[in-house]
Parts: C-alpha cells; structure tokens; sequence
C-alpha cells in the first residue's frame, strides 16, 4: 500500500506575481487571483495548507464592471449596532478606493476561515501602476 504524499510548508517556495487589472473583468480577474492566492495552479496543492503564491494588482482604477453593475450594485455590511446596516455602491467605490473592489471580490472567492484570511494578506491592491514590490521581482502575468 502507497502513501498519500503530504507537502510540507517549508518546502513550498512563494513566487511573486504582477497582475495589470487595466480593462479587466472584475469576476474574472478575481477568480484567477483567488486560484493563485489559494496554490491551485501548482501540482502539489493542498487544501488544508497556505501554499499559495503573492499577487501584486496594479491598475485598480481600470477594472470593468459588467452591465448595470456600477450604477446598481451595492456593498452592504453591519457596524454591529441596532440598525447599523450601512451601503454604498460600486459607483462611489471605484471613484475613492477601486482597490476595495478588487479585495472584497476576492476575498468572496476565499475559503471563509483564518485560512482564507492568511490567504488574503497575499493580495497586494494599487490604485495606479507604482508599487513597492520591485525587489521581489515579480513575474508578470497575463490574465
């Protein structure tokens, strides 16, 4: 009888990834990521561990929203206190902080645990094409 083959944590090397959002689809763009932060492009994925990889987006300001989705779609979320039902729509977001759009799609596509939060500290979001990740020297990726 063979014996399942289980990776370990050390011996998983972390790649650095550079994603261009410019004239993206946010949906798609946010399932690819979420793979990527999630390890399921590598032969050795495990479900139960952080393997994956870092992604750096840039160009937050230039996803797409399909359709009506700008004008109609909207954020809700609690503040924990009797009627603190707060919202905004996507209209706003993309106008003071695009980056917000691309972290809570893809936070949406990530196990709903601390897995999934360790996961998410993987996700670097900017605004505009500067970062601060060059010493990483991230491989571009074209999605």
């Amino acid at each position: 009888m063979s014996k399942t083959y289980i990776p370990k944590l050390k011996d998983t090397d972390n790649k650095w990834y550079l994603v261009d959002a410019e004239g993206k689809t946010l949906g798609r763009l946010a399932s690819e990521v979420a793979s990527i932060l999630r390890g399921k492009h590598k032969p050795t994925f495990t479900p139960h561990m952080n393997m994956g990889d870092h992604v750096i987006v840039i160009n937050a300001q230039g996803v797409v929203l399909t359709g009506n989705k700008l004008e109609q779609k909207r954020r809700h979320w609690h503040t924990g206190h009797p009627g603190g039902v707060k919202s905004v729509s996507y209209k706003k977001l993309m106008d003071e902080r695009p980056e917000r759009v691309i972290m809570y799609a893809v936070r949406g596509m990530l196990p709903k645990n601390k897995l999934g939060s360790a996961m998410l500290k993987k996700l670097r979001v900017y605004k505009d094409a500067e970062h601060p990740h060059e010493a990483q020297k991230p491989r571009v990726l074209d999605i």
